[in-house]
């Protein structure tokens, strides 16, 4: 049975559109994945380390695997696309970065997995995508929609539709 799953596209290092439109034909072509819809493009301020505005967006996708096994493909396009992670440093820059938002209705606290991603309801930067695909869709765990933490939101960073 297929799933329902809304992936977070970052990139603030290089060309960060052709970095979103290589990362979305990497997952176009993963197996018995398919993309359903896809946001515009997002230009907002660093949080963290970063020194760079980002470009981010969001896509929906309907997927045959589970949420674990859909990470690690997550996992392995960043790494052919050049991401180096630095072990204890977060909100750094980046060529791309992939985060599952949400997984059907699944609730994960794992190690290296949470779904709904914890950071969700904090960042307009991916709320605004999010709720441009879906604004009613109601998180798992807040009970509340999209939209609803969109506008709910006290991140105050500047976030605006990429005009490139």
């Amino acid at each position: 049975m297929p799933h329902r799953a809304y992936i977070g596209i970052g990139s603030n290092l290089g060309d960060r559109r052709a970095n979103h439109d290589e990362a979305i034909d990497r997952i176009q072509k993963l197996p018995n994945t398919r993309i359903l819809k896809q946001s515009s493009f997002y230009e907002s301020e660093p949080h963290g380390n970063a020194k760079t505005w980002f470009v981010n967006s969001v896509i929906e996708i309907e997927t045959e695997g589970t949420a674990p096994e859909l990470l690690k493909k997550l996992k392995a396009i960043e790494a052919t696309m050049g991401r180096k992670r630095v072990r204890g440093k977060r909100w750094g820059s980046r060529i791309i970065d992939l985060d599952i938002l949400l997984f059907d209705n699944e609730v994960v606290d794992k190690r290296n997995l949470k779904i709904p991603h914890h950071e969700i309801a904090n960042r307009r930067f991916v709320l605004a995508p999010l709720s441009e695909l879906a604004p009613q869709l109601i998180h798992p765990q807040l009970n509340t929609t999209i939209s609803e933490m969109l506008v709910a939101g006290k991140d105050r960073k500047r976030v605006h539709l990429f005009r490139s």
